[in-house]
């Protein structure tokens, strides 16, 4: 075994671990993994993305379920758009993108480069937000959910077009909005994401189904892999302190996107 590909199974654990501590960040690190160290096709790696991302928050999900701390209601409200909209984007959208895209002078656009882009650009806002969160208290949720119903319908579509597009869970995009706009408590918040991405991510694999030749047994081991991971990131929140967790990983997500424009943008020269 290569040594990268070593650190890639490595690397592989830690999607979980972020998803067993904050609730979400596993998206983050699964495409860039795939591509970087593995060396699949941006598109494939956020389909990838999607079923071991679902898969290992399905396993969360449950485990905090079994705590008390995942609100089924409220994961169904919310997902209900969201949901739509990720299966109505892989099924439907996604085929239609072409390889290469647009021109820029001499440089050509295609959907790899484009696709990389976007998503360190998107890392780059999601890392913004997790070193400047602070702890807020929660309101009334139940007055909250009733009036917030058409801004959390909008929050549904803008993750389910993320999550479509880029394979990302929206796990850092769920949490902000459960807390901030539903006034859920932290612990209840990070259940209840995990089981939005879980429904989100594996309801947009199966949009992909036919479009893709997926490669099982190499896919059914690092969702294995990424599952351990989340099992024990459940044990470390125990012991961490939530806030300095987040900015830590918050920081790590920075220097990543920065890292992958940087790399992508050099393939114009």
């Amino acid at each position: 075994m290569q040594k990268m590909e070593i650190i890639a199974y490595i690397a592989s654990v830690f999607i979980g671990i972020s998803l067993g501590m904050i609730g979400g960040g596993g998206s983050i690190l699964t495409v860039p993994v795939l591509v970087y160290m593995f060396g699949i096709s941006p598109l494939v790696s956020t389909s990838y993305s999607l079923f071991i991302v679902g898969s290992t928050s399905l396993v969360g999900a449950y485990s905090n379920y079994l705590k008390g701390a995942v609100k089924i209601k409220t994961a169904l409200l919310f997902g209900s758009t969201s949901i739509t909209t990720v299966f109505l984007t892989r099924k439907f959208l996604i085929p239609l993108v072409p390889h290469d895209l647009f021109s820029i002078g001499a440089f050509q656009i295609t959907e790899p480069l484009l696709t990389m882009v976007l998503f360190a650009v998107l890392m780059v806002a999601a890392s913004v937000g997790m070193i400047k969160s602070k702890e807020r208290k929660p309101g009334c949720l139940e007055c909250d959910l009733k009036g917030n119903i058409a801004r959390m319908l909008l929050s549904g579509i803008g993750i389910g077009l993320t999550t479509g597009f880029l394979g990302a869970g929206g796990g850092f995009l769920l949490i902000p909005t459960l807390v901030l706009i539903l006034g859920m408590p932290m612990k209840e918040a990070v259940g209840t994401s995990l089981l939005i991405i879980a429904l989100n991510s594996l309801i947009g694999f199966a949009g992909d189904i036919g479009h893709f030749v997926i490669d099982w047994a190499f896919l059914l081991k690092i969702t294995g892999i990424a599952m351990a991971g989340i099992l024990i990131g459940g044990i470390l929140a125990k012991r961490v302190n939530a806030t300095s967790l987040k900015k830590g990983f918050g920081w790590f997500v920075l220097v990543m996107g920065i890292y992958i424009i940087s790399s992508e943008l050099m393939h114009l020269k």
